[in-house]
């Protein structure tokens, strides 16, 4: 025989299989229609069951460059107990700036804090705070674009309202964390110079009590001020008293020592010496605690008040400029704080989700009602195959005794009426009917 004789051979045969297994799809359409049909019916159920998910998202920018010396801080808090020890070697090549951000939104840390704040644990019906922890993450999907920067934060939930509020709560337990975390220079400059400030104003406070003590118990408003007023007015009374003793001589020249105008004069002489001994002092210590009822420190006692006066408002205002440097200081590190700490910025707010992001429910109904197709085929062409091979064929043969302890032990006894019974018959019939000569 020519090759090509058994090659139109082999296509004949090929070409009566391939009809006849057509043939005999077409003898059980009705069997397949309804094999797909239930198929149909049961994936239609199956996705309309599955509870429904939706996704919130949130993008954020990535950090600035400006804020390097902040992010480089953050590689010394990282811990292996804290949930970002296990980023440390990552981060110090730091590829970008934004897989601090994904570590930190990773961490035990913020997957614990969001789990408390929404009550995860009665929500995924979990016990354990791990188990919770757990399916936050399977339902977080945190990525970050390599070419753009930008850090992608997907949540799904089954209410799309708390989808949005975790997306918003990962932003916000980020930015906490990484202003609680910041261990910058200018960050540390800041605590010191505000537990410097406490001290400073302890001490101001202080000096200006023990100053407005000692000013109103000696009356020393300003002992410069005063010791040039009190002269000038000493000096007036003296002036004064002179010209009252030139006065008193004249008239003892004429009058007697009894007259009205000589005792007048006498008598104004004698109250000018005594405001003028009361101005300069007098007894210094009959004068010490201002005994003699003066109002105001006598010119002699002014030297003395003027040591303690100046050193305890050298004091208060030295403490007064101290405290304006260092909080003129703070405030400049405040600044810098700011500018050196990792900022979050977002780029796109996660709104309320207003479609459902799974079950896909058109590819599940055709998905299953394709497969309940293929498996209808599969077992015509099965049983059909099943029973064209011999009785005494060895794989059947053991086939069977398989089966048969199976239903031993199960119970699982075939009854008349089995729907895959008379699906098989069905075939057998077609075939003998096929088979027969016309």
């Amino acid at each position: 025989m020519d090759v090509r004789d058994s090659f139109a051979v082999d296509e004949n045969t090929v070409r009566q299989k391939i009809i006849e297994r057509f043939r005999l799809l077409w003898g059980m359409r009705r069997f397949l229609f309804q094999a797909t049909a239930w198929g149909f019916v049961l994936a239609a159920a199956v996705a309309f069951l599955i509870p429904l998910r939706f996704e919130a998202i949130t993008e954020l920018m990535p950090p600035d460059r400006e804020s390097g010396a902040g992010l480089a801080s953050l590689l010394a808090m990282t811990r292996p107990d804290g949930g970002l020890g296990g980023l440390a070697g990552d981060l110090l090549g730091l590829k970008t700036s934004g897989a601090l951000f994904v570590g930190i939104l990773r961490s035990h840390t913020v997957e614990g804090r969001i789990v408390q704040h929404f009550d995860l644990r009665k929500v995924y019906g979990v016990r354990r705070g791990t188990d919770a922890r757990r399916e936050l993450e399977n339902n977080t999907q945190i990525s970050e674009d390599r070419k753009s920067g930008i850090i992608v934060i997907a949540v799904t939930d089954h209410k799309p309202e708390r989808a949005r509020d975790i997306a918003h709560a990962y932003v916000n337990e980020l930015d906490r964390l990484v202003a609680d975390l910041n261990t910058s220079s200018a960050h540390r400059e800041r605590v010191f110079l505000e537990e410097r400030l406490k001290s400073v104003k302890q001490d101001l406070d202080l000096a200006a009590k023990d100053f407005s003590e000692f000013a109103s118990r000696n009356t020393a408003i300003d002992i410069q001020e005063q010791g040039h007023a009190m002269v000038e007015a000493a000096a007036a009374l003296q002036g004064q008293l002179i010209a009252a003793q030139a006065e008193l001589e004249a008239l003892r020249q004429i009058y007697a020592d009894t007259n009205v105008r000589v005792r007048s004069t006498k008598a104004r002489i004698a109250e000018l010496q005594k405001k003028l001994d009361q101005m300069g002092g007098g007894d210094l210590t009959a004068t010490a605690n201002n005994v003699d009822g003066s109002l105001y420190p006598s010119i002699r006692k002014l030297p003395l008040l003027g040591v303690t006066y100046s050193d305890l408002y050298r004091r208060t205002k030295m403490q007064e400029t101290l405290y304006q440097v260092l909080t003129q200081q703070c405030e400049l590190a405040k600044v810098q704080e700011a500018k050196e700490t990792p900022s979050v910025k977002v780029l796109d707010e996660a709104g309320l989700p207003e479609k459902k992001s799974f079950p896909p429910r058109l590819p599940i109904i055709f998905m299953g009602t394709g497969c309940a197709f293929v498996l209808a085929v599969l077992w015509v062409f099965g049983t059909t195959t099943w029973q064209e091979t011999d009785q005494q064929d060895p794989g059947k043969i053991l086939v069977q005794e398989i089966c048969a302890r199976i239903r031993a032990r199960v119970g699982l006894i075939s009854r008349n009426g089995s729907r895959f019974r008379s699906a098989r018959e069905k075939i057998l019939t077609f075939k003998r009917s096929s088979n027969q000569p016309g």
